[in-house]
This record gives C-alpha cells, sequence and structure tokens, in this order.
C-alpha cells in the first residue's frame, strides 16, 4: 500500500476527496486502485470514506472506469451509504447491471431518497413486474407520483418533470408565504419559482424567489404572480421543451397535464441533459449506430451496426452496377479506373456537410419551410463554387498524371456535377425524410451517400465515354 493510501486508511486525507480527476479528464489511477484494493479488501469504512464527498457525477465516473464485478461488488459492500443518484450519470447498460445485482428491497429503500425524477430514470428501464414489486414497497403518495410519471410517453416532459414542487394560492400573503417555506418539511432541496394554483390544482401563475423577497409580507401572492407562459404539457417530447428553456432562457418550468393541471416542475438541470442526450442521439444515428454505448456488450453493439451496414452493402452495389455499365470504357483506359473514386469520395464529403448542417438545424428548428428555399440556395452556390475550384484542381493533377488534357477536362467536368448533386441531397434529402415523418438523423446518411456514388460514377464515366468516342 502507498503512503497515500496509508494515510487515507488511518484517517482524514485530501488525497481522495479534493481532484480525482487527472490532467486528461480520466479518474486518477492512484484514486482507482484505492478504490479497487478497499473492494477487494471488503474494507466498507475505509470505501465509505474515499467515495463519501464524491459528487454524484463523479461517483458514476468511477463506477464506469470500474470493471463489471467490480461495480457490482461497490454497490453491495456501500448498501444504504451509496448515492444511488450516481446511477442516473452512467450507461443505461451498467446502471442496469448494477440493479439486476441488487434486491429490490434495497432498490425500494434507495429510491424514496431519490428526487422522483431520479427515481423514474432509474425504474423506467427495469421490468413491469419488477418496477410494480419496487413500487409496492413505497409509501402511498410517493408510489402515486412515481407512477403518474411513469405512465407518461419515454422522452417526454412528464417522464423529465420532478414531482417535487412548491404551490401556493393566490389569496396567501406573501408573509405567509414565506412562513410556509420556513416550516414545511416537504419540499424541494432546491427551487427556483413557487407556482400558484387554484383549489382544484389548475395552474393559475408563478412567483419567483427574488418577488417574495422583496414584496412587503402583508402583500397577497395574487398581486405580485405573473402567468405562467410557458408552461409545458406533460406529453411533449423533452426535445420540444427544451428548446423552450432555450428559447426563453427558463431556469424552471411547470408541467401541467391534459387539463391544465399542474403536475410537476421541468428543471434546467435536467433540460441539459436532454440537449446532451439529443445532441449525441443525432450524432450517433448519422453515422449508423442507433443508441449504442461504451458499455455494450459485443452482440449488442454488433446488432446495432449491422442492419445500416447491410444496408450500405445494398447501395454499394447499386454503385458497382453502374460501374458495370462502362466496363468497356474503363478496359479501354484504365486511368478512369484510379481516378473514379475521387469523384465519388468528394462528392460524398460535400453531401455529409451539407447534411450534418440539415439534420442538426431540423433538430433544433432553426431550417423550416419558411427558410427552407433560402438554404437550399446557399447550398446549391456553394456546391457550385466548390464544385469549379476543385474541378480546377483534379483537372490539373489528372492532366499532368496521366499527360492527358481531354481527360482532366472529363473529370472537372464530372466533378462540378457531383458537388452540385451532393449540396442538393443533402439539403433534399433530409427535408424529405423530416416531411414524410421519419428521422432525417437516421436514413440520410444511407441516401445522399447513394446518391452522390451514383452521380458521381455515372457523371464521371458517363462524361468519359461520350468525349473519347467523338
Amino acid at each position: 500500500m502507498t503512503e497515500t493510501q496509508t494515510s487515507q486508511t488511518e484517517g482524514p486525507s485530501e488525497a481522495f476527496t479534493a481532484d480525482i480527476y487527472s490532467d486528461d479528464g480520466s479518474i486518477r489511477a492512484d484514486f482507482l486502485d484505492h478504490i479497487i484494493s478497499c473492494i477487494a479488501s471488503k474494507d466498507v469504512e475505509t470505501l465509505a470514506y474515499a467515495v463519501a464527498n464524491l459528487h454524484e457525477s463523479e461517483l458514476g465516473d468511477v463506477i464506469e472506469a470500474l470493471d463489471s464485478e467490480d461495480r457490482r461488488e461497490l454497490v453491495i459492500l456501500l448498501g444504504d451509504r451509496f448515492d444511488f443518484s450516481a446511477l442516473t450519470e452512467v450507461d443505461e447498460a451498467i446502471r442496469m447491471d448494477i440493479i439486476d445485482a441488487l434486491p429490490n428491497d434495497q432498490i425500494a429503500n434507495a429510491v424514496q431518497a431519490l428526487d422522483s425524477d431520479d427515481a423514474v430514470y432509474i425504474l423506467e428501464d427495469l421490468e413491469e413486474e419488477d418496477q410494480a414489486e419496487i413500487l409496492a414497497k413505497l409509501p402511498f403518495t410517493e408510489r402515486i407520483r412515481l407512477r403518474r410519471s411513469l405512465d407518461y410517453p419515454e422522452e417526454s416532459a412528464g417522464r423529465r418533470m420532478q414531482t417535487e414542487f412548491v404551490a401556493v394560492p393566490p389569496y396567501w400573503s406573501v408573509g405567509q408565504t414565506i412562513d410556509y417555506l420556513r416550516d414545511s418539511e416537504d419540499l424541494p432541496h432546491t427551487f427556483a419559482q413557487i407556482f400558484v394554483i387554484d383549489p382544484t390544482f389548475h395552474l393559475v401563475g408563478a412567483i419567483d424567489l427574488d418577488q417574495i423577497l422583496r414584496a412587503p409580507r402583508p402583500v397577497k401572492v395574487e398581486e405580485i404572480m405573473h402567468e405562467t407562459r410557458h408552461a409545458i404539457p406533460a406529453e411533449m417530447d423533452q426535445e420540444e421543451a427544451a428548446q423552450i428553456f432555450e428559447r426563453y432562457d427558463l431556469l424552471s418550468a411547470a408541467v401541467v397535464d391534459e387539463n391544465e393541471r399542474l403536475v410537476g416542475v421541468l428543471t434546467i438541470d435536467d433540460v441539459v441533459d436532454v440537449i446532451q442526450e439529443e445532441a449525441e442521439e443525432d450524432l450517433k444515428r448519422l453515422g449508423g449506430v442507433g443508441d449504442e454505448e461504451l458499455s455494450d456488450s459485443v452482440i449488442e453493439t454488433t446488432r446495432s451496426r449491422f442492419l445500416w451496414l447491410l444496408v450500405n452493402l445494398g447501395t454499394a452495389i447499386l454503385a458497382s452496377l453502374v460501374i458495370g455499365l462502362f466496363d468497356a470504357t474503363i478496359t479501354q483506359m484504365v486511368a478512369l479506373a484510379v481516378l473514379m473514386p475521387i469523384v465519388a469520395s468528394m462528392g460524398g464529403n460535400a453531401g455529409t456537410q451539407t447534411m450534418t448542417v440539415a439534420v442538426r438545424a431540423l433538430a433544433t428548428r432553426d431550417l423550416d419551410i419558411y427558410n427552407a428555399s433560402r438554404i437550399i440556395r446557399r447550398e446549391l452556390t456553394v456546391g457550385f463554387i466548390n464544385g469549379i475550384v476543385f474541378a480546377a484542381v483534379i483537372g490539373v493533377v489528372a492532366s499532368l498524371w496521366f499527360w492527358n488534357i481531354s481527360l482532366g477536362l472529363v473529370i472537372g467536368m464530372a466533378m462540378i456535377v457531383n458537388m452540385v448533386c451532393a449540396a442538393l441531397a443533402g439539403i433534399l434529402i433530409p427535408l424529405l425524410l423530416d416531411r414524410v415523418g421519419a428521422d432525417p438523423a437516421i436514413a440520410s446518411g444511407v441516401f445522399v451517400t447513394t446518391v452522390t456514388d451514383i452521380v458521381g460514377f455515372f457523371a464521371f464515366l458517363g462524361l468519359a465515354a461520350w468525349w473519347f468516342t467523338i
């Protein structure tokens, strides 16, 4: 055992509580070794002390850095002292690996100590039978709250909301409200707004905490409240809810049911997670890897990638068939076989650039029917300009390489055609998929690549066949 680890065992030490990260952002090797050593020796007290001051996200990073057996043993050894909110910071596969190793009684006890949004995040991935058993062990009020959140669709505001909130009637005074906040024990840990409701729990308005602090005690709540113009329906998709937060710079927002009754609150910390998840999801789908996570098994990873690789194989065969139409031309001039991948590759990259911008703009609602025509014209112009520039470059290169000016002219013209078509495909395909209700992030890449390959090969080989026969 190192000197640092010895001091950790013997008493409080800043070595393992001040900063657990190395300069490159990974968990420090000595800290991780210390955790593994505690797990191996089943030294519960030292292990509990080592992780006691970690933030839930830091503990989540530690869990992800451990292997499967050690992470399960860590949670089991810590028992009630394990912060279950850390499980909201790890990959789904890791979370389920840990949860599956724990008895439902322990999970039920842990869930009671969590905020409702974190509890729902952990419960939503469980089998219905386990979910029901855990909920049955909770107090009635808490069970109803969680059940209601779980009944909302996945990736909706209702699933993300926190059911703990502060609500008061409009006829209360500021003094009554402040006394309630001081005396009540059944309040959220943190909150930025107080909601105003009528006797039937319909949302009337809201008050920011700074307004409460600045107003005289006798003033009525209804006199200083403001309308909640950005209340979020519980059924709304979480990405749309995040866009509302971004548009209006919100810290929190009321969540209402179909009858406009207050059912929860959505907070900025959850929305930041949503924004990150949605951006990551779009990026993965553009690459054809679906919801793959680093912790997924070989079988799961293979399965998630197989479908789009199979589709890509089909499109590659289609492009090969186009090449086959000009086999006689290629036989006569071998240089065509050497140069034709350049045209297709440049078109593919140009199309991917346009497609990436278009897909992200559609996801953030920055690209719509009102500016679509302008964006299409812009992308066509960019494609044409880039086409001319790179046509000149590759034309000169091909002419000098094979001492054939005609070949340089042919590949230059093909480059212009393919770059323009790539730009058009990169913007129109995502727009078309979005229009028919498909996710542009999933299918755009395959279609754009197919178009640029086919157009690139057909333009280059077709022009070559025509040019060299006249």
